[in-house]
């Protein structure tokens, strides 16, 4: 879930977040596709499903492509992309996603759609604990995430209507309570990498483990530290990698005792230090009240729902995609099996692997 993607290439779904290394992420050279717009959208006092209050909530997005707008005057062809826990709306920016669907004739071509990235609350650049609350933050859910997400693009936007909204991981399990929330204002929903049921098990428990390694740390001081709580984090990021690992890719990668060493030393250490402590244990708790499972005949919209074999988060043993999906209405769900197009967690990033299903979608919900 943790959008944390290291430097050797490999894309597990790791990426450096913290004052934002996914935010100082250009698109490359040579791309078919706009650049992107970035902005900021403040929520005046904001108030959370907890009671907490903040008096402006900073929103930070951005945007590529441009608004339409039909007969009625209404936009048209907004697409809502939505990221993973730890992650940001940059990280839509890599080639491997961003070259495979922006650009001239690609299925969200840029020319043809409004792509709206948006940072989550606690994420990138909008509101976050590390911007002087600490462990005073208030603290979020995902209803309050989905609600931000929603104000943005109703208020902010002046959007009435998505045409998509697909979301990874975390912003898989947005997609789903989307559709359940404001279901007369999605057209289609592609929800990549997760489960729409509370998360339990060892999905829960690795959770907990990380948060518990960094409470743990004397460092920590109750979120009161002024500086990181590095044994903490050490045992986080060491989690968190084995969480977003996929097994044939880094079989691959790291193929020989050094290349195992060097990884760890470098991008894992390097994901450790540009990490704030109490940033992530707000974006890990924030899916302790999740469960979506009671309200899935609520969607109406088309979905597909594209999970791959290979993900440790979301492993298909255990049966609850199948018995889910059928309540679908205009459901369909695909799990990709293993192949070199996979990457574990991480493939919901990598368009490649299941770019045909969203034109698929795209097809079925109107074009």
């Amino acid at each position: 879930m943790l959008e944390r993607l290291r430097s050797v290439g490999i894309a597990l779904f790791l990426c450096v977040v913290a004052g934002g290394a996914w935010a100082a992420a250009d698109p490359p050279a040579g791309h078919d596709w706009p650049g992107p717009v970035s902005a900021d959208f403040s929520i005046p006092d904001f108030t959370f499903g907890s009671g907490e209050h903040l008096a402006a909530l900073r929103i930070h997005y951005m945007t590529i492509g441009a608004p339409h707008r039909n007969a009625r005057g209404e936009i048209d062809n907004a697409v809502l992309i939505l990221h993973g826990t730890g992650g940001s709306g940059a990280q839509f920016l890599r080639p491997f996603f961003a070259d495979e669907l922006y650009g001239k004739g690609q299925p969200l071509d840029a020319s043809r759609y409004f792509i709206i990235l948006p940072d989550d609350i606690g994420h990138g650049g909008s509101s976050k604990p590390s911007d002087g609350l600490h462990a005073r933050f208030p603290h979020y859910d995902y209803a309050d995430m989905v609600a931000a997400e929603h104000a943005l693009v109703t208020r902010g936007l002046g959007i009435h209507k998505l045409r998509l909204v697909m979301g990874t991981s975390m912003g898989c399990m947005h997609a789903f309570m989307w559709g359940e929330t404001y279901p007369d204002e999605v057209q289609a929903l592609m929800p990549l990498a997760c489960l729409p049921t509370a998360i339990v098990g060892r999905n829960r428990l690795w959770r907990d483990m990380l948060v518990d390694a960094i409470t743990s740390d004397p460092a920590w001081n109750g979120g009161d530290y002024q500086i990181e709580p590095v044994q903490g984090l050490t045992t986080a990021e060491d989690i968190l990698t084995l969480a977003g690992s996929a097994p044939l890719v880094m079989q691959r990668q790291f193929d020989t005792p050094e290349k195992v060493e060097a990884y760890i030393r470098g991008p894992v250490a390097a994901a450790r230090r540009a990490v704030d402590a109490n940033d992530l244990i707000y974006q890990v708790e924030s899916s302790r009240d999740y469960d979506p499972s009671p309200r899935l005949e609520a969607i109406r919209a088309p979905v597909m729902w594209v999970n791959s074999a290979d993900d440790f988060i979301n492993p298909p043993e255990l049966g609850i995609a199948q018995a889910l999906a059928p309540r679908l209405a205009r459901g369909t769900f695909v799990l990709l099996p293993i192949s070199p197009l996979t990457h574990g967690h991480g493939t919901h990033t990598w368009a490649a692997a299941w770019k045909d299903r969203l034109i698929a979608l795209l097809a079925e919900s109107g074009g």
